[in-house]
């Protein structure tokens, strides 16, 4: 698809409100921080089971009859799309995951069930889904730690835009971390590919991300632009592991969260 210039994108988002970049992408790595996790691009069967378990996991906090019938799922496998796994170094037991789908080969997800305004037609987007990280302070971490490997991975995919859906109260989470609404303030709208839940549709541009979270001071920012991490490796890797066996994998047994 032709592609729109991200700064005009971003004038149509806020209104001419951007950050001042102001030396924001001259600031250089500050050091390389060790993580007791790591996380990858999903590549076999068996990281892909871990994956889904998470989920389970994750999702049984709150929607516990749609967790129970989660399972690997045809999305996991399209064009397009990569699954994060984060793992434990101590025991390899999954900590956290989350998919994330661009729109070179197909619309979003979120496409299903809302249509996008015209300043976002024809923009390079990528929505994160199916996140689920593990309870307590790890999991807090690992979800900081995917955050970071999505801007990371748009960042490399030259998107334009980062999509999220958000159910209340995980939208206050991303509007701490500049996720802005797509449509009305605060507007929630059934998403009938997942049940007519009610979420927020927000969305937050790559390519000024880091002069706006340098703006605000975010206390995130060192960790995210300013720091080293080696457990985050997106590598480049064949991910065409079992694309055709879509439909055929069995249901990775049920794992209760707490």
């Amino acid at each position: 698809m032709d592609r729109i210039n991200p700064s005009v994108l971003v004038s149509e988002f806020d209104n001419g409100h951007a950050a001042n970049p102001e030396n924001a992408d001259t600031i250089p790595l500050r050091k390389t921080e060790r993580l007791p996790f790591t996380i990858r691009i999903v590549t076999d069967d068996e990281s892909l089971h871990k994956a889904v378990v998470m989920r389970q996991m994750a999702y049984s906090r709150h929607l516990p009859e749609f967790a129970s019938k989660m399972t690997v799922e045809k999305g996991d496998y399209e064009p397009g799309t990569v699954v994060l796994l984060a793992q434990s170094k101590l025991d390899g037991g999954p900590l956290g995951t989350m998919r994330i789908q661009t729109n070179e080969f197909a619309p979003l997800a979120v496409e299903q069930s809302v249509q996008l305004p015209d300043w976002l037609q024809g923009a390079r987007m990528a929505e994160a889904t199916r996140l689920g990280v593990a309870g307590g302070t790890i999991g807090r971490m690992v979800k900081i730690g995917l955050c970071k490997a999505l801007f990371s991975y748009c960042q490399q995919q030259q998107i334009d835009w980062m999509v999220i859906t958000a159910r209340s109260p995980l939208d206050r989470e991303y509007e701490a971390m500049l996720f802005r609404d797509v449509f009305g303030q605060n507007e929630f709208l059934p998403m009938s590919h997942v049940g007519g839940l009610p979420h927020r549709v927000m969305a937050k541009p790559v390519a000024v991300a880091r002069e706006r979270w340098a703006e605000v001071r975010h206390p995130l920012f060192k960790f995210v632009f300013q720091t080293h991490h080696p457990d985050i490796d997106l590598s480049r890797v064949d991910l065409s592991f079992a694309r055709e066996t879509v439909g055929c994998l069995e249901a990775p047994q049920m794992v209760h969260g707490r």
